[in-house]
């Protein structure tokens, strides 16, 4: 059947289809979407209104692409063609459904191509949007046009403003569990009902003590804090942008600590939540034991340790411990350092305390300059040797009276607790290291079940236990002797509370956002300082605030290795734009004023996007309360709300997804949002990986150019070496999506990608592979198109028994995969169907329009070309997708085995009737499959049908 008259004598059939003829039926397909608005989705109101499905709408999305100037490679549009294939299936099952794609748009590369090149970062920046959107565009997406943004448009970076806005004029109330506005703090400032920390009244303090007051609640709040500088970059980075060896994740710079002045989000006051509500999402367990771990949850209590006026407040977990705590130790960026430091040495401090220092300031100063150069992983590491320094200061403990003396180490860390310990060593190892080495006290008050007695000295290591008794612990008013772990906490924690010295608390690993950059390239702050100092919030009015125009895109870059230094941005040096004369609308009148000039992280505008696909022309609105409800509210499927699919990568676990939950919450606390999480099903898609051959200096060279010859590898003419790597330009082994297109076509590139394995797992790219695609979709073609004629060959006949049960259960099992996104089995299911038509003498037309149907979410342009030539007009995107008749899935099935290499790894149930050439497509696409090959090439593969299917890797 498949063999024509023309292909027979040796010439081209004319309606063959290949890469011209697909070429012709994409161009006319996504023309056609685009002149029909096919994928525009309406909302219930606004400017987008349409008629919408009450009862079934899906909103679906991709994590947004950062345009890159090298354009697209092959591996990027792995997960957008995976939403595109489930959107299209929601549509054909009655769905009204939101899917488009934006840009991320801010950030340090466009901004580094400027400062190389002179080019202004929104010119490449536009450009290389541009080019993306044609890249994607040939491959068939069914996006919305009218939904997408870019976060670079004042229009959409006014509304980040404003959300920002929001964030700055709200307080987290601890009692309400929720963010309020901040005019309701003020109010009970002003009224008394919150006493100001000195008792005086609102009414008293200075403007400056105000903003200062405020700024300890505020959501959103400048404080001059502890930060990673990163001089070669020119500006400070979030923790999260920090690589474990302490250096930056863009350009791999030292990053040193450093005290400054910066913008933070406070969202550690939402860690409870952020924990909570993560339960009810359908996300991956490993995201969520990523997001659990990086928050950090633990109970404990405050304690705060008298010194010298002053009072050293301590998180621990172990206040059961307390009467053991023989010395602390403070990180050395802590507040209190400096304000302890003594003039002199106390009398009889040992020189090793000194650090070989004439005076305690000298000790201190030399330790922190060490200490800056140090990444917090090598800090935690566990060295054998222990460094600090003593302050010169003691301190009191607070339950047994006894003076202990005041420590800086590298071990303890401003980004835990309060950045300083009690210094329990008896029942800590890195304590027990610590005292060990500077001849320190330790005290036994947990009494050791493994016989060592409680004589510390002749310990080797701290004695560290849950599942045990408390000793010598007590004072005149409390004691815990005897007591287990558990109850000697509570008794200890309740009488700290009583005598007003501390409390019990939660703690979180979780810091607050680091919110500001020295840079151009991101959206200005919408706030002012005045005269004084004072911090304003621009009005609505105002919004957006734009970027200016200046001479010079680069912050000023330091010696990488010169942790003395700070930022200078480069708004700051227009000073016309900085320094302007503003009508607030408080009465004030015009007044002059101070622009900030660090901008926002690019992670601002993707925190919210979302809800700016939902209402993109609002212009009242971040988002109709309305949309917003209909697409993201929640319901008994997702309790909490939330996009219905969001596919991305898992590198994002703690960035852009834990940043994103607490900007939604706010918004939601604050009343602007139904939804209290932004996504509530989340799926990681795998790499599409490539193998990169390096020459004998290690640099890449072209994959394309490479030879294999006698198991090696050779590029011009020398021998270079293979190795499985990421796909990019800088590795030499980019593929391009535009030639694959113009030698395969979209149809081609999309049924290969999905079909390459498991969505989840990492695949490597093989175009030796596409022949399978190619021939797959070519064999669709020629079942329903005579390649001579160009017509349609199907017959009008009633389809047998087998060819019902064949279409039935291929049609059951392919809308199963795709709903589960496993559309690698899919495929092969279709595959399966499309070569039992194969066999048949002539295709009735009721099977050709099941499988055509079916095919369509996989190979959009090829199904509506055939459903045209079968008969019908329009587009078929809104067609119902075939449901299975269950007569015709009842039949027996038998277990089959499959193998590789002789081992088992894994079943499936078939006919058993199956084909030989069914169950070898079926095996070979199974999951367990797919893993052990893991990339490699099939030499053969022995079919014992229906039981046994033994796979051989080349």
């Amino acid at each position: 059947m498949e063999q024509s008259t023309a292909a027979a004598a040796g010439d081209e059939p004319a309606h063959r289809y290949g890469a011209a003829l697909a070429r012709g039926i994409e161009a006319r397909w996504q023309a056609y979407w685009a002149e029909n608005g096919t994928f525009e989705a309406p909302n219930p109101t606004g400017t987008l209104k349409g008629h919408v499905s009450e009862a079934k709408h899906s909103f679906i999305m991709d994590m947004f692409p950062y345009p890159s100037g090298s354009g697209v490679h092959v591996g990027h549009p792995l997960g957008y063609i995976a939403t595109d294939v489930f959107a299209r299936y929601q549509r054909m099952n009655g769905f009204t459904v939101l899917h488009t794609l934006g840009f991320d748009a801010f950030g340090l590369p466009a901004e580094q191509h400027a400062v190389a090149t002179g080019e202004h970062p929104r010119t490449s920046t536009e450009a290389a949007i541009a080019n993306y959107r044609r890249q994607l565009g040939r491959i068939g997406f069914g996006h919305d046009p009218r939904r997408s943004i870019t976060t670079i448009d004042p229009a959409y970076y006014r509304w980040t403003q404003w959300i920002f806005l929001q964030i700055f004029n709200s307080w987290y109330d601890t009692r309400r569990e929720s963010a309020r506005p901040i005019s309701e703090l003020i109010a009970e400032f002003e009224s008394g009902a919150r006493p100001t920390p000195d008792g005086r009244g609102w009414a008293e303090l200075s403007g400056i003590e105000r903003d200062e007051l405020l700024g300890e609640y505020r959501l959103a709040y400048a404080k001059e804090v502890s930060v990673n500088w990163c001089p070669g970059l020119g500006t400070v980075l979030a923790n999260e942008e920090v690589t474990a060896d302490g250096r930056s994740e863009r350009g791999n710079f030292p990053v040193f600590k450093s005290k400054l002045k910066q913008w933070m989000m406070r969202i550690t006051a939402y860690g409870d939540r952020l924990i909570s509500d993560l339960e009810p999402l359908d996300w991956p367990e490993a995201i969520k034991l990523q997001q659990r771990n990086w928050i950090g949850r633990s109970e404990g209590a405050r304690v705060d340790f008298p010194v010298d006026g002053h009072a050293i407040t301590v998180f621990t977990t172990r206040p059961d411990t307390l009467f053991g705590a023989t010395y602390m130790v403070l990180a050395p960026e802590h507040d209190l350092v400096d304000a302890v430091v003594p003039a002199a040495w106390p009398e009889g401090t040992p020189e090793a305390w000194r650090g070989g220092a004439a005076t305690p300031g000298e000790a201190v100063t030399a330790y922190r300059a060490m200490a800056a150069a140090k990444s917090d992983v090598d800090r935690q590491a566990d060295a054998k040797t222990k460094t600090g320094v003593f302050t010169g200061a003691y301190a009191t403990n607070p339950v047994s009276g006894e003076q202990v003396p005041v420590f800086i180490a590298d071990y303890v860390l401003m980004g835990y607790g309060t950045g300083a310990i009690m210094a329990v060593p008896a029942h800590d190892t890195r304590d027990f290291a610590f005292a060990r080495a500077f001849g320190l006290p330790m005290r036994c008050v947990v009494e050791p079940t493994d016989g060592r007695g409680e004589d510390v000295a002749t310990w080797d290591d701290a004695f560290a236990s849950y599942d045990a008794l408390i000793v010598n612990s007590a004072n005149a008013e409390v004691s815990l002797n005897g007591l287990g772990v558990v109850e000697a906490k509570a008794r200890i924690t309740q009488w700290l509370t009583e005598k007003g010295i501390g409390e019990g608390t939660v703690n979180f690993r979780l810091r607050d956002w680091l919110f500001s950059r020295q840079r151009y390239w991101g959206e200005p702050f919408p706030v002012v300082y005045d005269e004084e100092g004072v911090l304003h919030a621009l009005p609505e009015s105002m919004l957006p605030v734009e970027l200016p125009e200046v001479e010079d895109f680069s912050p000023r870059t330091f010696d990488p290795d010169d942790a003395k230094t700070e930022p200078e941005t480069p708004l700051s040096r227009n000073a016309d734009w900085v320094n302007v004369t503003l009508d607030l609308g408080d009465g004030r009148g015009p007044q002059r004023y101070r622009r900030e000039t660090n901008t926002m992280p690019n992670w601002a505008g993707s925190c919210w996007y979302e809800l700016r696909y939902i209402d993109p022309d609002d212009e009242n609105a971040v988002v109709d309360p309305v949309n917003e409800r209909y697409w993201m509210g929640p319901d008994s499927g997702k309790p909490n709300g939330g996009v219905d699919l969001y596919i991305g990568g898992a590198e994002h676990a703690v960035l852009h997804l834990l940043y994103s939950r607490f900007w939604h919450k706010v918004l939601f606390d604050l009343g602007y949002v139904s939804s209290k999480e932004p996504f509530h099903k989340l799926f990681n898609q795998g790499m599409i990986t490539a193998d990169v051959y390096r020459d004998a200096r290690g640099f890449p060279v072209p994959a394309a150019e490479v030879e294999e010859r006698g198991g090696k590898y050779y590029w011009d003419g020398a021998e270079v070496f293979r190795e499985a790597g990421k796909m990019g330009k800088s590795l030499k082994n980019s593929v391009s999506p535009d030639d694959f297109c113009d030698t395969y076509g979209a149809d081609t590139l999309r049924v290969y990608e999905m079909s390459m394995g498991p969505l989840e797992v990492s695949k490597p790219w093989d175009t030796k592979a596409v022949s399978g695609a190619v021939r797959f979709l070519q064999r669709v073609w020629r079942n329903v198109v005579d390649e001579e004629t160009g017509l349609p060959r199907v017959t009008e006949s009633e389809p047998d028994a087998e060819t019902l049960r064949a279409a039935h259960q291929a049609v059951a099992g392919v809308a199963e995969d795709i709903a589960g996104l496993r559309f690698n089995t899919a495929i092969a299911k279709l595959i399966v169907l499309n070569n039992h038509l194969t066999k048949l003498d002539a295709v009735p037309r009721q099977t050709a329009e099941t499988l055509v149907l079916a095919l369509a979410p996989f190979a959009p342009h090829l199904a509506e070309e055939l459903w045209a030539k079968l008969g019908h007009s329009g587009t078929l995107t809104f067609e119902p997708y075939p449901v299975a008749d269950p007569r015709y899935l009842v039949a027996d099935e038998v277990t089959c085995v499959v193998q590789v290499q002789g081992k088992v790894r894994d079943k499936i149930q078939v006919a058993p009737d199956i084909s030989e050439d069914a169950l070898k497509e079926l095996a070979l696409a199974t999951d367990g499959a797919q893993r052990a090959l893991d990339g490699r090439a099939v030499r053969t593969v022995i079919v014992r049908a229906p039981k046994l299917v033994n796979i051989v890797p080349a």
